[in-house]
């Protein structure tokens, strides 16, 4: 890739890091008091391909449409625009992009009486992004994978009939102390590689999508409103307590009433105030797919607030659903309402053909109709935040959530320092905010194969584990290894332990016969050092669809199923004792780099890319519904259909 990196790097360097802003982050719904408007679609987008990836901050773009500063493509959004072309620049283009998009507003936003807020929000852009309306800078954001928004009413307000002009610089480059990490490496060899020839390098295997990838939106609340609400849940056969914290910005002088509603809409319980505690008698718990034949049940709390405020009085209602569960570790056993609960799930990633790792509906809703089929229970959002849609449905299904943040390839030594510390915190930070009402959620992850036998890794995840559990204490917390038991540094800071394994993959490749020797020396090893319950958080082989040998041979079909059922028939002895969850490595087929061991992405998917059985997918299918009738408490009707489902 050609092009003069060096000063793109300043640029962000220049730009600094932004602590996580203060307040909250509910997801914009509309109310009796709130309006949302959804921005996707088409946009225009230019690439900055200047030698140092500048021109667009040097030429000021942000200052006048973005047609008007040259040549301009359709870009959708929400999507990845890596491999919306035929340009194969654009498929690995490394830098600054630009966005744009003009807006009608409503007049009834655009009146100057101070009784309106207008937001402008942003599911996740990946990975650096400014925003600017009119012209004006409104808002910096570090990371994707989480939201971020501004109020940008003084921008837009007292200008009716004006096309409110959005505009989005988005870079990707990567360096050793973003999440995940990454460096820039130059290619100086003239004989080699042309002029300002540069690469990005990556220590994860997934390709490295960017652009605006989920829902970018206005919406509107009263002058004062409701800024956040934390709602933590216990209970017992008979009852259970909903405490709740509801933040307001604005004023001070306001009242505030909550309703707790069933799904019937019947009013289970009121309070008031800022905080408090709301009884239910004979609650309906929330609970796992597969766990309760009334799996995801959710009430809603509905928040009313009103406050006066230049002489008028204004009034804000936001409504949260609210599942009742609580989670509990032991040294063998993950609870959930007092019940042992098994993982028996996959790993996924948000990735697909054309729209890369932009939120779309149809393969949404294809992945969770898979899941259910499948019957998997569970799935670890590796290795990143899954968009806020994808996590409401958790919650409506019953799908358990192991929640991670970007904290992949964390493996250069510069990437445990303080810098990569305190962003590593801020991330924590965001996501937690985002996703801790959500009773899917029932454990955080701080990373993903880190290189945590390094000695710096023992203070930097104490750090961050400390600081996640202060954040959210009802919640327990881990990161997936796949370092030796002896010598991993984060391990002691974790309340389950999750490791990854690929035995007769990437260790004694071909060789299914050291399974069951090698997979229960690394439990019993894992165990009888930490005392703590464990989950298999990946396992798994390639293959390539329609590839077939018998014997089995690597990257066959068969030789998959192979390797599924010597891993099986171990995680049934050892889930007797304390292993608490199984994870295959993956759900789907999805892009990589390129390299030599990568045929168009990575084949460990039970499915292919377009989301098509492979012969692996039906061995799991049969193992996960034995062992959710194994354990369900569910009536023998819904039992006895479950493999037509």
């Amino acid at each position: 890739m050609a092009g003069g990196c060096r000063l793109l790097l300043l640029l962000l360097a220049a730009l600094g890091r932004a602590a996580a802003p203060p307040g909250g982050m509910l997801y914009p719904r509309e109310t009796p008091s709130r309006e949302r408007k959804e921005l996707g679609g088409l946009w225009s987008f230019r690439a900055d391909f200047s030698p140092g990836r500048d021109a667009g901050f040097v030429q000021r773009w942000y200052r006048q449409p973005l047609r008007q500063t040259g040549p301009v493509i359709d870009m959708p959004v929400p999507a990845s625009f890596n491999d919306i072309t035929q340009d194969p620049s654009l498929e690995n283009y490394i830098g600054w992009v630009w966005y744009e998009k003009e807006v009608l507003l409503p007049l009834r936003w655009l009146q100057d009486d101070l009784s309106t807020r207008v937001v402008l929000r942003f599911g996740s852009a990946h990975y650096y992004s400014i925003v600017w309306v009119n012209g004006v800078q409104v808002m910096e954001h570090e990371g994707g994978h989480l939201p971020f928004e501004a109020d940008i009413s003084s921008i837009i307000q007292g200008s009716p009939g004006i096309p409110c002009r959005i505009t989005v610089a988005l870079n990707n480059t990567l360096t050793p102390h973003t999440l995940p990490p990454g460096s820039i490496q130059y290619m100086d060899d003239k004989t080699r590689y042309p002029k300002n020839y540069f690469v990005q390098n990556i220590r994860f295997d997934f390709f490295n999508y960017a652009g605006i990838h989920r829902p970018v939106v206005l919406y509107t609340t009263p002058s004062v409103y409701i800024d956040d609400i934390t709602v933590t849940t216990t209970s017992s056969e008979s009852i259970a307590m909903v405490q709740y914290q509801v933040s307001v910005v604005g004023s001070t002088l306001y009242s505030l009433s909550l309703s707790l509603r069933d799904q019937e809409g019947k009013v289970v319980a009121t309070g008031d105030g800022p905080a408090g505690e709301l009884k239910v008698l004979n609650p309906k718990l929330w609970w796992p797919y597969l766990m309760h034949e009334n799996p995801g049940y959710r009430y809603s709390l509905e928040v009313k607030m009103q406050a006066q405020a230049n002489k008028m009085l204004l009034e804000d209602v936001y409504t949260l659903p609210v599942g009742i569960r609580t989670v509990h570790v032991t040294s063998t056993q993950f609870l959930i309402n007092g019940r042992p609960f098994y993982f028996h799930g996959v790993n996924k990633h948000e990735d697909a053909d054309i729209r890369g790792k932009g939120l779309d509906w149809p393969l949404v809703m294809k992945d969770f109709n898979l899941l259910r089929w499948l019957g998997a229970n569970s799935f670890r959002t590796s290795h990143y935040p899954y968009a806020e849609e994808i996590m409401d449905l958790c919650d409506a299904y019953g799908i358990v959530v192991i929640d991670e943040c970007p904290g992949v390839g964390i493996k250069m030594p510069e990437s445990f320092g303080n810098k990569s510390l305190q962003h590593h915190l801020v991330v924590m930070e965001e996501l937690i905010r985002r996703d801790k009402n959500r009773p899917s959620v029932v454990m955080w992850s701080v990373a993903n194969e880190p290189a945590s036998e390094l000695p710096p890794a023992a203070y930097y995840f104490k750090t961050v584990i400390a600081h996640t559990k202060a954040l959210d204490p009802s919640r327990p917390v881990t990161f997936v290894t796949d370092a030796n038991y002896a010598l991993d540094h984060g391990a002691p800071y974790v309340d389950v332990i999750c490791v990854n394994s690929y035995f007769s993959w990437y260790h004694d490749p071909g060789h299914l016969e050291v399974i069951p020797l090698q997979l229960t020396t690394q439990f019993e090893n894992w165990y009888k050092t930490y005392q703590k319950p464990i989950i298999q958080s990946e396992y798994g082989a390639d293959s390539v669809p329609g590839l077939h040998s018998d014997p089995p041979l690597m990257f066959s079909e068969e030789y998959q199923k192979a390797m599924l059922r010597e891993y099986h028939s171990i995680f049934d002895k050892k889930r007797k004792e304390y292993v608490i969850g199984e994870l295959i490595w993956n759900f789907a087929d999805f892009m990589t780099n390129q390299g030599t061991t990568r045929v168009l992405g990575n084949k460990k998917g039970i499915f292919t890319r377009q989301r098509q059985p492979k012969s692996a997918a039906f061995v799991l299918r049969e193992r996960y519904w034995k062992i959710a009738n194994e354990s369900s408490c569910l009536p023998p009707i819904i039992k006895s259909h479950t493999l037509f489902l």
